[in-house]
């Protein structure tokens, strides 16, 4: 799930005195301004940082329909932020905001069809608000989408739709979706197998911290699949994806004695 909130506005240049325009423009009921002061709150931007009043002004625009409030409420439900954690209500508020054809409030939608989160399990409908919002460009639902491809779920399973939206997520920077294209190479997967391009692949995807790519690229570097073979890099890539938990890259470790 996206979790980042939207601020509305770019940063403004005075923190202090733009909290003070948004107050008063909120108290005279504008919108906009409400959801601007909810976000001053909820990051601490020119005021003491206040998850409830975040919360209760996102309520007060969202009300009125201003399509980043009803966004920020959903996620502020979703994760118990200023009010108590109600899935249900996070997924009516992202419904909302979805409805707006808001892409982040698409992909959070879809994400809760995808696990079952606050409604029904539903992977049919989970693809259908992943398309949505990666067809206007969200890079985390183009990867979504691509693994229900690979997967079948919710989509006829087809190999060549997946790494058509793999790549587009790859191409945003999405680790997720790079990881996954270096399987699609490494295994020829919808794409002409090629063992080099998914050693590039894991890689970039393992400087962004994504511990199967880093446990992959460790397997790249012990094998020498599409790289020289390296046991040494092999070993600081498997410690790398040990250290967040990837319990393949910590069994490797104990198999080659090094923990």
């Amino acid at each position: 799930m996206s979790k980042k909130h939207s601020d509305g506005d770019n940063a403004p240049e005075n923190p202090v005195k733009a909290f003070e325009c948004y107050l008063q423009a909120a108290k005279q009921g504008d919108a906009h301004a409400q959801c601007n002061l909810g976000y001053c709150y909820y990051e601490g931007t020119g005021v003491t940082k206040d998850l409830r009043q975040a919360a209760d002004w996102y309520l007060k625009a969202a009300e009125q329909g201003q399509v980043d409030a009803q966004y920020n409420l959903g996620l502020c439900y979703a994760m118990g932020d200023g009010v108590t954690k109600d899935l249900k209500k996070a997924v009516d508020w992202f419904q909302k905001a979805a409805k707006q054809k808001y892409a982040d409030a698409q992909f959070n939608l879809g994400y809760c069809y995808d696990m079952g989160s606050g409604v029904t399990k539903d992977v049919s409908k989970a693809a259908e608000w992943y398309l949505m919002a990666a067809k206007q460009g969200d890079a985390h639902a183009q990867c979504s989408l691509g693994v229900c491809y690979i997967k079948g779920a919710g989509v006829p399973k087809d190999l060549k739709k997946a790494t058509d939206w793999l790549q587009k997520a790859g191409k945003q920077g999405n680790a997720e979706a790079q990881f996954f294209m270096g399987a699609c190479y490494q295994n020829g997967a919808g794409v002409t197998k090629d063992l080099k391009k998914a050693a590039e692949l894991y890689r970039k995807a393992a400087e962004q911290e994504d511990a199967d790519a880093q446990n992959n690229l460790g397997k790249c570097y012990q094998n020498g699949i599409g790289v020289t073979k390296d046991l040494k890099k092999a070993a600081d890539w498997f410690h790398k994806a040990a250290k967040q938990g990837d319990t393949e890259a910590q069994r490797t470790l104990q198999d080659l004695g090094q923990q």
